[in-house]
């Protein structure tokens, strides 16, 4: 999986705009006025909060974000514009008179927060006629649309928003909020984390439950689906077909603060759609890019070279080495996102320059190439005594460190046929000069609609020739 190019992706961000503000100091005593602490404030910070903070996080992407929302007519408005400005966001804001920009002072001393003042007054009951025509001037150079509600007003009629993009044909991604998800009617997709979607459907949801009322709520709400993040069970994405639910695992190694990685969640997911990603690869690289968020202190951003490093250590889940129940559902994973899945089996006893070409090869069938590898007994069963000259686990280590090979699984039995049959991968592929309906596994994989291939090895190069060649030497 390739990292997409963000830089002609264009969003329009439509949400509850936030100001967070942050004074930090040393607490040394207590105020003999109340029993508080006395906090000499020595640093100030401003940070973009709520949808800012989603634009903020979609332009460190490289994304074209314009962003729309209500703000006050005071300082904190053009505190607010200035740091998403610097950030190249461009900010359509409608400042009402006699509201409040929202913004949210935190008094911190000793990395602990002491204190929250929150400057807001809720913008529902503001006409919002002159926002609906600036968001429909603005659809004419938009790919993907956001609506980040935080309940505090601006989206208070989210089917005007929604209609609007959709009569266009664009994709509409939701952070929702509260318990009333059929306002949202019409989406493309929602992100409710798990708590927020028990509290819609006023129940207790467990895994066998799970998929049944997330396609129940999809099919409801008219959504094309639904992404319900699920804090250390990762996240799972459902349609309303069943069958293409795709789960997948948290992947972050230690959480720090959780902070803003729902914004982060949605910026990624809306930014990849907008590269032309399709929606499970998107779910995959907004999944990345939560992991990476949640590592790090405060509201923070994830850049695209931080992205593409994890997206590098991704590429081989568990060093490449899987027992056959992982290999399977890695399998039906990476077909849900579109991929294509190539299989070759081998014993691979001594990795030569011919094994290397051939496997460069099979990878180019496709995204994902799964090499199957005889265990020893198996070797010797066909090569055999005194084979294999490397043990089972040698031999899966040294293919799992090609660029060329995704994933490695052992089998035990004469052939390859049950497990390639339980796999099913798209491209079966044989390296020598096999018939391709003597090749093991590949009716199955045929009467899936697959395809089998046959490929010629490099002449001139095998592991019984360099055998025989050290043994001559010595």
């Amino acid at each position: 999986m390739n990292l997409p190019d963000f830089s002609q992706t264009r969003l329009l961000i439509v949400g509850d705009l936030m100001l967070d503000r942050y004074w930090k100091g040393s607490t040394a005593r207590i105020s003999p006025e109340a029993p508080v602490p006395v906090v000499k404030v020595g640093e100030t910070e401003d940070r973009p909060g709520g949808a800012a903070n989603v634009a903020i996080n979609a332009a460190t992407l490289g994304a074209q974000v314009t962003l729309m929302g209500l703000v006050g007519e005071d300082e904190a408005a053009a505190t607010l514009q200035q740091r998403l400005e610097a950030m190249s966001v461009d900010c359509c804001f409608s400042a009402v008179a006699g509201f409040d920009t929202i913004t949210k002072l935190r008094i911190v001393s000793r990395n602990q927060q002491l204190l929250r003042l929150d400057f807001e007054k809720d913008f529902s009951s503001v006409d919002k006629q002159t926002l609906y025509a600036q968001f429909s001037a603005a659809l004419a150079q938009t790919d993907v649309v956001v609506l980040s509600d935080y309940a505090k007003g601006c989206l208070s009629d989210p089917q005007a928003f929604i209609q609007l993009a959709r009569e266009r044909n664009i994709p509409v991604v939701v952070d929702p909020k509260g318990t009333d998800f059929d306002r949202y009617r019409g989406a493309t997709l929602l992100t409710p984390n798990m708590s927020e979607f028990e509290a819609v459907t006023r129940t207790f949801v467990d895994e066998p439950t799970l998929t049944a009322s997330a396609a129940q709520v999809s099919q409801q709400l008219s959504l094309d689906a639904l992404l319900i993040t699920r804090s250390e069970k990762g996240m799972s994405l459902f349609t309303q077909n069943a069958s293409h639910t795709l789960h997948l695992p948290a992947k972050a190694r230690e959480v720090y603060d959780v902070t803003g990685a729902g914004d982060t969640v949605v910026s990624t997911l809306a930014a990849c759609l907008a590269a032309g990603e399709t929606l499970p690869t998107a779910c995959v690289l907004a999944n990345i890019a939560a992991s990476i968020v949640v590592g790090k202190l405060g509201t923070s951003t994830v850049t695209t070279t931080e992205l593409a490093l994890a997206l590098r250590d991704d590429h081989h889940p568990d060093g490449g080495v899987m027992s056959r129940s992982q290999l399977i559902s890695a399998v039906r994973n990476a077909q849900v996102r579109g991929e294509k899945v190539v299989m070759t089996n081998g014993c691979f006893d001594i990795l030569h320059a011919g094994h290397v070409a051939y496997l460069n090869e099979a990878a180019k069938l496709g995204q994902r190439l799964i090499v199957a590898v005889n265990t020893d007994e198996s070797v010797r069963a066909l090569k055999g005594a005194g084979r294999p000259i490397n043990s089972i686990d040698r031999r899966m280590a040294v293919l799992a460190g090609l660029a060329s090979v995704d994933w490695v699984v052992p089998f035990a039995e004469e052939t390859p046929r049950d497990l390639i049959a339980a796999v099913l991968p798209d491209v079966l592929v044989k390296g020598g000069d096999y018939k391709i309906e003597d090749i093991a596994g590949g009716k199955e994989v045929m009467a899936n609609g697959g395809e089998v291939k046959v490929l010629l090895f490099e002449e001139g190069v095998s592991t019984t020739a360099i055998i025989r060649q050290i043994v001559e030497t010595n």
